[in-house]
């Protein structure tokens, strides 16, 4: 866990001086704004905000998850516009809202812990279970993920090379079971050292983050944002 708090802290900006409750509330609301815009121009402007904060505090991690999205947005970009009609102002519309929602979480969510997450949605009351079961995900796919690098590792140590044949296709099936056995086997360890340390089937809410006056000012800075947004787009329609 102290590895996987590492890659966040890395990420550290301008913005992860706020409250990440105000973090993932912007995000949600900014998504409700977007999707219900209408007009170029509004969403234009929702795509042009959304950048301009994530160029200010983005890492390189986010960067490399925004040429992801990016990759399957293209994709949409290209293809709808051959299949539907008036496809290509459908498939402009859907990019901006897309890249504009994508890019807002990850300039306000990307960089929070996967700790602070769980922690900012159970202040915000969402269900304990469920954050419960967030933070456990999150930290099993960190574990699959160092699992899997270590087998992969394991195999070119033997000199595995991959080719387009049967040994490949067999020893990929061991891979991926061997990950399955071995994740199976770390989430057994896991849940006894949980118990060992008296857990009971619920994760208490530790940190001590309080909210602070810049984050009244970044709310209803951003409160005005959205709100403009929407009546602007009202008005052009």
């Amino acid at each position: 866990m102290k590895q996987l708090t590492s890659l966040f802290a890395a990420q550290a900006s301008w913005i992860s001086a706020h409250d990440p409750r105000l973090r993932l509330s912007a995000a949600a609301v900014f998504a409700l704004v977007t999707v219900n815009l209408t007009h170029f121009v509004t969403l234009s402007a929702a795509a042009i905000i959304a950048a301009g904060l994530l160029v200010s505090s983005a890492s390189r991690t986010q960067w490399r998850n925004l040429l992801a999205l990016e990759s399957i947005l293209l994709i949409l970009l290209i293809t709808l516009p051959l299949t539907v009609p008036n496809g290509l102002a459908l498939a402009v519309t859907i990019w901006l809202k897309a890249n504009a929602v994508g890019v807002m979480v990850l300039a306000l969510v990307g960089s929070l812990e996967p700790m602070q997450f769980g922690h900012a949605l159970a202040r915000l009351g969402v269900p304990s279970q469920l954050v419960q079961l967030l933070v456990l995900t999150i930290r099993q796919i960190y574990l699959l993920d160092q699992e899997f690098i270590r087998l992969r590792q394991a195999m070119r140590a033997r000199a595995f090379v991959p080719r387009s044949n049967r040994h490949t296709w067999r020893s990929y099936g061991w891979l991926v079971g061997m990950l399955l056995v071995r994740s199976l086997s770390r989430s057994q360890r896991l849940l006894a050292a949980m118990r060992l340390r008296g857990f009971h089937g619920r994760l208490y809410v530790l940190d001590s983050g309080q909210w602070q006056r810049h984050d009244t000012a970044l709310a209803l800075g951003l409160m005005l944002l959205f709100s403009g947004l929407l009546a602007t787009d009202w008005w052009l329609r």
